[in-house]
């Protein structure tokens, strides 16, 4: 039994090492800390080899599309407008009537666009793994901008990733986003008690 846990361990690692950081990571992210983005790119790479590797290539490439986003949220956190001059930190807001109606364009769109080059590279599930990639790519903005309504997408996309996951045997990155399906719920109720109850002047 010990022998097959760490063969497991072995054959896994990278896929167990991007799970635990990842884990770290949402955490981070519930917090509204800023150390969420450099656990963010450690993350990233780990999961560019994995879905490589399970044929998930929209996946793959919305993990580099993390790293440089992640270079961009920590700077944006750091030095953007909306930077409190006293706490230092970025404050939260809401998404607008409008931004709704482009972030869903936008999902749409993006998920329609990568579907024939998945059906090309024979990817699998090519429409799942173009909604994930394309929601995904509007919700890590909303993230960078503090946005409250971004943990409504992450609801859907993660809750949706369980699914994919289990569908192609990634059991450790199914439990991992089934902890984020249930920390994207409470991080949208605490978010939306810290932007109540921050200073908006």
């Amino acid at each position: 039994m010990l022998q097959g846990v760490w063969l497991f361990i072995l054959n896994n690692w990278i896929e167990l090492f991007g799970s635990i950081s990842g884990l770290i990571y949402i955490i981070f992210s519930y917090r509204h800390s800023i150390w969420l983005w450099p656990i963010g790119i450690a993350t990233s790479a780990a999961y560019i080899i994995v879905f490589y590797d399970t044929a998930l290539y929209a996946d793959m490439l919305l993990q580099v599309y993390y790293l440089f986003v992640s270079i961009y949220g920590w700077l944006h956190w750091i030095f953007g407008k909306q930077v409190n001059k006293t706490t230092h930190k970025l404050k939260i807001c809401r998404l607008k009537p409008y931004q709704w109606f482009i972030s869903i364009t936008i999902t749409g769109t993006l998920t329609l666009f990568y579907l024939p080059f998945g059906q090309y590279f024979n990817a699998s599930f090519p429409l799942v793994d173009g909604f994930i990639t394309a929601g995904s790519i509007v919700a890590t903005w909303m993230l960078t901008r503090k946005i409250v309504e971004q943990w409504i997408f992450w609801v859907i996309l993660d809750a949706t990733s369980v699914v994919l996951m289990i569908a192609k045997d990634k059991y450790p990155t199914a439990i991992l986003m089934t902890i984020y399906t249930i920390l994207a719920v409470a991080g949208y109720f605490k978010w939306l008690k810290d932007y109540k109850l921050q200073d908006n002047d």
